[in-house]
């Protein structure tokens, strides 16, 4: 597909997806919405990401309750600030999911996140039901023919198809390679065409998958955008190099060791973004600032991400 025709499909409304159809690098961040009812606990919240921002991801329940993000979105929006509203299937079936996507719309809400969740049972509310009624690709694929064909999830016609851009998550450790370009080619067929990595440590296994990805003629067809994770403490690190593909060295682990782990974690975000932001196939840089947000303008400064 080329340039043109790519950006044609990427015209769909939003500021973020404007830039990266005029095919300038992005940088965004993201934020858990406040565990309360007061609004300006969220605009305490915006206050702490930079105006150079194209946009913060707001998440949706990942590990813990937290206040809504469908009305964090809004009230982001409402602070000029671009959101991104992940859409997690775990919590709510098709019904559901098609409501908050149509009432986000209409508040201002234009490019959603597409995640399956981890399992309740990894959180903190381990009784609760998972819905599981579509998992990320299908929500996918529904939000996709939303925006083209003006249909809702069950076929019907909308008044008018909602302007929206739908992003998806991309696993770059996942291995064997043809699994992880197989994935990747699967939700680009759905619709998405934003595609946020998980957060780079290896940086070589990153580019090995990047050149695969490159080689599949994949990167013409949506925006890569790498993802960097500011570590806080040893603890974090240890605990998320417990789990598939984080990719996290024993030199990172002695580098949070070494002083202050938050400054630690913060250089070594910026330099793996420096690095990662110079390669092809990539179109930006996003920040896992969530729970940590204000570590997002530290980490765009030091890596001169503005």
């Amino acid at each position: 597909m080329s340039r043109t025709n790519w950006k044609m499909k990427m015209m769909a409304m939003s500021k973020l997806s404007e830039k990266l159809g005029s095919g300038k690098p992005v940088v965004t961040a993201a934020c858990i919405p406040p565990h309360g009812t007061d609004a300006a606990a969220v605009k305490k919240l915006a206050a702490c990401f930079p105006p150079s921002l194209d946009g913060v991801i707001v998440g949706d329940h990942a590990e813990q309750a937290h206040g809504s993000a469908l009305a964090c979105a809004a009230l982001l929006a409402a602070e000029k600030i671009e959101p991104v509203l992940s859409l997690c299937t775990r919590d709510r079936n098709r019904v559901a999911l098609e409501s908050d996507v149509l009432g986000a719309c209409a508040l201002g809400v234009k490019t959603f996140f597409c995640m399956s969740g981890a399992h309740q049972a990894l959180g903190g509310f381990p009784q609760a039901a998972g819905a599981y009624d579509m998992d990320a690709v299908q929500l996918t694929q529904a939000l996709a023919k939303m925006a083209s064909a003006g249909l809702d999830f069950s076929g019907t016609k909308l008044p008018a198809a909602p302007a929206l851009t739908v992003a998806a998550a991309a696993h770059p450790y996942l291995r064997p390679m043809e699994l992880a370009v197989a994935q990747t080619k699967k939700k680009i067929a759905a619709g998405a065409k934003i595609l946020l990595t998980d957060p780079i440590f290896d940086v070589a296994g990153f580019e090995e998958w990047l050149k695969a990805i490159r080689a599949a003629g994949l990167d013409k067809q949506a925006a890569i955008i790498a993802s960097v994770l500011p570590l806080t403490s040893v603890a974090q690190a240890e605990e998320l190099r417990t789990g598939p593909g984080s990719a996290i060295s024993d030199d990172i682990i002695k580098r949070l060791r070494s002083g202050d782990a938050s400054q630690a974690g913060v250089a070594i975000a910026a330099e793996i973004a420096g690095k990662a932001k110079t390669m092809a196939g990539v179109r930006g840089i996003h920040i896992h600032s969530a729970g940590c947000e204000p570590l997002a303008a530290a980490v765009i400064k030091e890596a001169r991400l503005a």
